[in-house]
This record gives structure tokens, sequence and C-alpha cells, in this order.
């Protein structure tokens, strides 16, 4: 049952459980397997404690080592172990205030959020599923451990981890977890920002992101999130037909685009992006707005550029309702005679020589800028003669 994948983290195991210790993996790792989806991070649950993991592995960091948590190092690969815990209560709604190491798995399953994250499994591939995870998988069905209320008031952001499953997954909510959802709702405005774009990024970028969507909406999740909170009706001007949007800066810019009022740069604020989110965002915007009034061109596709061009794809669908090939503006691309600027066969200081007469200033920009287009658009050679007879011609305009 067990891929390649899990042959490192199994020697993990093997070594922790030949110095009288049990070890299992847990969570994604195992319902992903069930799934078989493609497999991320490996986490493994132990009753060793954080100082036993240690003493038995060369090269251990203690990254949350009050909570029972170390990543082990082993053959170029990491893994979280954690000790085997009860948590206690939750007063800043995210971390335990305290934790009781214990010494059996299924104790350890019941802290868990929900019944599919709930499983644990062997070297050997046994499953150990105490609250009915694997049923949960066949249904496609995301159910809390326990009581829903206590699993989203320990702490809030399960909320957006339930959309956020739903997107991923294509699972359908619970009816009695969707009333929790409803009834806790309001404590999402309590959460750091930072862990809410975390989760929403990998909401948009669901594969079953109109499933997310659906739920979303149903439980008004929207009226709790920054920026939506003060105009829950962005949500509904989401077309219909809907296609997983892959970063966090497609998502302002396309949300941006529907409602032109609401800046870039207020999204990246109340979201408490990054600034290369922000600049991202910002090169998409300024690229689908020069599309709106020229469409596909040679100039497009020169500042836009291909690290670009799927993103571009994907939100002139979702805005437009229009498909643009991708292939197409790859070759537009490699035909282009220049890619950047650098390659121009004149610069400034050349520019400079030819009008030594006029002081310097904002023109000699103003004039690359016009010879750069010109050669993106064949209207000239790339060749220095052509382009210096070009400025020889045309003298500045200084005001």
């Amino acid at each position: 049952m067990l891929t390649k994948y899990f042959s490192n983290a199994i020697q993990v195991i093997d070594h922790i459980e030949k110095h009288g210790y049990e070890a299992y993996f847990v969570g994604g790792c195992v319902r992903d397997l069930l799934l078989e989806r493609q497999q991320g991070d490996i986490d493994i649950a132990t009753s060793a404690t954080p100082q036993e993991i240690q003493n038995l592995f060369k090269k251990v960091i203690p990254v949350g080592i009050e909570h029972g948590t170390v990543i082990v190092r082993y053959q170029g690969e990491s893994f979280e172990v954690t000790t085997f815990r009860m948590d206690g209560n939750y007063s800043d709604k995210r971390h335990p205030d305290d934790v009781q190491f214990i010494k059996n798995i299924e104790g350890d399953l019941a802290r868990r959020d929900f019944t599919i994250n709930a499983l644990a499994m062997n070297k050997f591939g046994d499953i150990i599923d105490p609250f009915g995870g694997k049923e949960d998988l066949q249904k496609r069905q995301l159910r809390t451990v326990g009581n829903g209320r206590d699993r989203f008031l320990e702490d809030p952001l399960r909320i957006i981890r339930a959309i956020r499953f739903s997107s991923q997954l294509g699972f359908t909510i619970e009816n009695n977890t969707k009333e929790a959802i409803i009834d806790c709702r309001s404590n999402i405005k309590d959460l750091a920002v930072e862990r809410v774009t975390n989760e929403m990024g990998k909401f948009f970028s669901g594969t079953y992101l109109e499933n997310g969507l659906y739920y979303l909406k149903a439980c008004a999740i929207q009226n709790y999130l920054p920026v939506f909170r003060h105009h829950p009706e962005l949500i509904e001007l989401l077309p219909k037909q809907m296609e997983p949007i892959e970063t966090f800066g497609e998502v302002i810019t396309l949300f941006h685009l529907l409602n032109r009022d609401i800046s870039i740069q207020t999204w990246a604020k109340a979201w408490k992006c990054s600034n290369h989110v922000k600049n991202q965002a910002e090169h998409l915007r300024n690229s689908i707005q020069y599309y709106e009034k020229h469409g596909a061109d040679k100039w497009f596709v020169y500042k836009t550029k291909p690290m670009y061009f799927n993103m571009i794809a994907r939100l002139i669908s979702i805005l437009f309702d229009r498909k643009l090939d991708e292939n197409k503006l790859h070759q537009l691309y490699r035909e282009l005679p220049i890619h950047s600027r650098s390659e121009l066969k004149i610069n400034g200081t050349d520019i400079v020589a030819v009008h030594a007469a006029f002081p310097k200033g904002a023109w000699i920009e103003r004039l690359l800028q016009t010879l750069e287009k010109a050669v993106v658009e064949g209207e000239l050679e790339n060749d220095k003669t052509i382009l210096r007879e070009w400025v020889t011609c045309n003298p500045p305009e200084i005001n």
C-alpha cells in the first residue's frame, strides 16, 4: 500500500520503534494516500517525547518543542514529529494554553479538527480510525471530530479550513458541522489576517473551487473576511463557472477588476500581503488593462512576460469569458526582436552623446521608451546605426 514516497519516513519510524516507542503516520499524508492524491508533507506522531526524539536522531530542529513538535532531518528530507498529546484550553484561539503528553494514539487523534485528518497509519499501511474518517472519505464528507462548536471555538481558523477542504477535495460539509460553522463564524474576525490569507490562497486554488464558493456563500463567510466584510456583494460578481486561481496576486487582481474603486493597495494592505504579491497583482492589472484596449499584440506580450501568461489567460477567461491561447502568447514572445530594454543596441549614454547640447532630463527616458516600443513592434530595426539616425532626426522636446 505504501509508496516509495514513504521510504525514508518508514526508516524514521523504524528507528523510533527500535528504541521502544510507538510511531505512526498521521493527518494529511494518510488522508491523501487513501484518496490517491499527490502527497505533501509527511507527519509522524509518536509516544516519544521531544527530548527523546532529539536523543535518537543526529539532526533535530526544535520548531515547536513546547507543544511537542520537532523537525527530524533524515536523508535530506524533513519530517514533523509530534508527541502524542492532549490539548488544554485555547484562550488565544490558536494555540493550546498547555499540552499534556500521553501514551496512546487514539487520544492524540481526538484533538484533531476533522475526521478525515484524524487518521493514523503504521509502517505496514494499517489504518487506525477511531472517528470514522475512512467512511467520511468514502462519502466525500467533511465532519468535525466531536462537537463542531468546540472545535471551531478552539481555533476559528478551522472554519476557513473547512471551506478550504471543500474547495480542494470537492467534499460536502456535514450538516451539523455546517451549523457549527454558522454559529461560530463571527470569531473569524479575531484571527491573525496572515493565517486567513494563507488558507484563502489555498481555497481559491482548489480543484473544486465552485464547491468551496457554494459553502462560503451558504455560510456567509465573506461577511467576516477583510475587504469582503465591507463589500460582501463582490462574491456574487464571480461567474458561475469558476476555474481555480493559482496565486493570491491573481485573486487580488480579479476582485480589483470586478470593482475598480477598491484599489490593489487596499486589498494588499487589508490582507497583509507581501510586496511580491502586491507587485504581481499590479503587473497583472496593468497587463489586463492594456489588453482591454489593444488586445494581445507584441507590446502586450513584451511587457507581460512569459511567467504571467497562464495567469493572464486565466483571468481573462474569468473576467471576459474569452479564451486567450497561452501557446500563441509564448510563440509571439519568442518571435520578438528583443525581450528586454538591455537588448536595445542603443542606450541613454548614446542618446546624450547625439544631443549633447541639451541638458540631461526626463526626455532621455522618453526617447528610450519610444525606441523600445518601436523596435518591439517592428517599426525600427534593432541596429545601432539605424537607431542613432532616428535619435538624430528626433530631437527632444523639453518643456
